[in-house]
């Protein structure tokens, strides 16, 4: 990642939410924060640049879409929303579930733009919060946050980690983090972005530093989104785009083995949801067209010691 593109994604990932937040109803995920990272010319530079990508995403769509509001609205549901608002929602779920069981630490991996430790200060104060990114990312995050004049909370920890050149124990070393608790590993939006050598290289990683009990929860794609035959039109998007902006995909799971993978790991395999149950727990009755991604997986597991 150069200078020059820091967090490209992952400044369009939060807009996703921010969007959402102020357009949508019912609401997916709720992130009535994420707005506020935008100046008011970056939300004008956004929502043109967006809206003329539905051209891309579905000509034919495009060809009878003029205006670029309504544009704009159908990239965010169609394209840029579903898999953030999802795989956001599902980890805060799975994360309120772990702290009735004792989870004192949580540990969020590639934390782009996320606004946890703002947003929900009733769950705040019963966890330390480390966000871990890509040092130029999160420098970028943290200008923003002095740019909306919130106050850091003590409880929240910044870890700047380039996951491509240090490894995640050697990271947290010096930042608070306690091996001994409880924690819960939050990896969303990253996995696919490394080679399988760094996403296990993460993975064993995270099992030398967790406390047994733990929870890991991250998205994956399945090896058919890498198969121009198999993967639908979003997602091939979604990968030629990444290509373009210099954040190429490049890893994915097979569903059939990822319980052996992570279990050789010492993690256990507890949830793996397929599109068609995210599709069925977020965007069921919906009128919009927001609709779960297809190839993209929701896994929960338990390190078991």
């Amino acid at each position: 990642m150069s200078e020059t593109q820091a967090g490209v994604t992952a400044l369009v990932t939060a807009y996703a939410r921010a969007y959402h937040a102020t357009h949508d109803f019912p609401k997916i995920f709720d992130d009535f924060l994420a707005d506020q990272f935008y100046s008011a010319q970056e939300h004008i530079d956004f929502e043109r640049n967006l809206a003329g990508t539905l051209k891309l995403i579905d000509p034919e769509l495009a060809a009878h879409t003029p205006d670029p509001e309504s544009a704009l609205a159908l990239v965010m549901q169609i394209q840029n929303g579903p898999a953030t608002l999802s795989r956001s929602r599902y980890a805060e779920d799975c994360l309120e579930k772990a702290m009735q069981e004792g989870v004192q630490e949580y540990v969020i991996l590639g934390a782009g733009f996320d606004t946890f430790a703002f947003r929900r200060p009733d769950l705040l104060e019963q966890l330390q919060v480390f966000e871990i990114d890509h040092p130029v990312t999160q420098e970028l995050k943290r200008q923003r946050i002095g740019r909306t004049g919130w106050k850091i909370p003590e409880h929240l920890h910044f870890v700047p980690l380039d996951f491509n050149q240090e490894s995640l124990k050697s990271g947290l070393q010096g930042s608070g983090y306690d091996a001994n608790k409880t924690g819960f590993f939050s990896w969303l939006g990253v996995s696919y972005y490394l080679s399988r050598e760094v996403v296990f290289a993460t993975l064993r990683d995270l099992a030398n530093m967790a406390a047994k009990g733990s929870t890991l929860v991250f998205d994956y794609l399945d090896a058919g989104a890498f198969s121009p035959a198999k993967a639908g039109r979003r997602v091939q998007f979604m990968l030629w785009i990444a290509g373009q902006v210099g954040e190429p995909m490049k890893s994915g799971f097979e569903p059939q083995s990822l319980a052996a993978d992570l279990e050789r790991l010492g993690w256990l395999l507890q949830e793996d949801l397929a599109p068609e149950e995210i599709d069925r727990l977020y965007f069921q009755g919906r009128t919009d067209r927001y609709r779960a991604l297809e190839h993209l997986h929701f896994a929960r597991a338990i390190f078991s010691g």
